[in-house]
């Protein structure tokens, strides 16, 4: 069965800042990523890696160049659209957790689906689901900043996985743990992916967490110098 494209771009450019002070971060990236791959962004520091998932992600927009999201370009569409896409599609885990400390763990998980307008009653009980699936439900009254680095990352997949997003963004999302700690969270994600047919999308610099995706994206220079597209053969 062919599977559909999710995202993809077209001569993608991005440069920061004018004139003698401008920086091309990305240079021409042309892009095809199907719902349920599972791929990794690989790239030294200031490779364009991040740059790219941003764009991606629809957190920042292109210089030049084209992104079109379930067959639809998103460059003309408006910030108010865009951010409801975001909520909608996307779920984010980030090396630097981005949780407000002094809140519970319910209220972390539970801010997405605030912001798309559900009820109460309703946002328990999704955010609630969210935790057991990360095996974290009983810290649900807990503030976020009592909990260790590896319970705040689990928090963290709860918050992305709460609104049923159709892609998870993870950026470097073991960078702050150690390493058994990191295996874990890594097989949780890769089992999202498995289970629920979520599309995984990993920024990382780590060649053991890129070697279990299906597909290497590596970025040097702001270019693709490489890509093990394997899709047409993947099961």
């Amino acid at each position: 069965m062919t599977k559909e494209i999710l995202l993809s771009t077209r001569n993608l450019h991005k440069s920061y800042g004018k004139k003698e002070s401008k920086f091309d971060a990305l240079k021409g990236i042309d892009l095809e990523i199907d719902e349920g791959e599972t791929v990794a962004i690989i790239g030294k520091s200031g490779s364009g890696k991040s740059t790219l998932m941003h764009l991606l992600a629809l957190l920042d927009r292109p210089t030049s160049g084209t992104i079109k999201l379930n067959g639809i370009s998103t460059n003309r569409l408006k910030n108010k659209r865009l951010n409801h896409l975001r909520n909608k599609e996307f779920g984010f885990v980030f090396q630097s957790f981005f949780m407000n400390a002094d809140d519970t763990v319910l209220n972390n998980v539970i801010l997405p689906l605030k912001i798309a307008g559900l009820g109460y009653r309703e946002r328990k009980r999704r955010a609630m689901e969210a935790l057991q699936i990360v095996e974290i439900e009983d810290k649900a009254k807990n503030k976020a900043n009592d909990l260790s680095g590896g319970q705040k990352q689990r928090v963290c997949i709860a918050r992305a996985i709460v609104n049923n997003p159709k892609v998870i963004f993870a950026d470097e999302p073991t960078g702050n743990l150690d390493s058994v700690t990191g295996d874990k969270i890594t097989k949780l994600l890769f089992d999202l992916n498995k289970d629920k047919g979520i599309t995984l999308i990993i920024v990382t610099h780590d060649e053991d967490i890129a070697s279990k995706c299906k597909r290497q994206i590596r970025i040097t220079d702001g270019k693709v110098i490489s890509d093990s597209n394997i899709k047409k053969g993947q099961k």
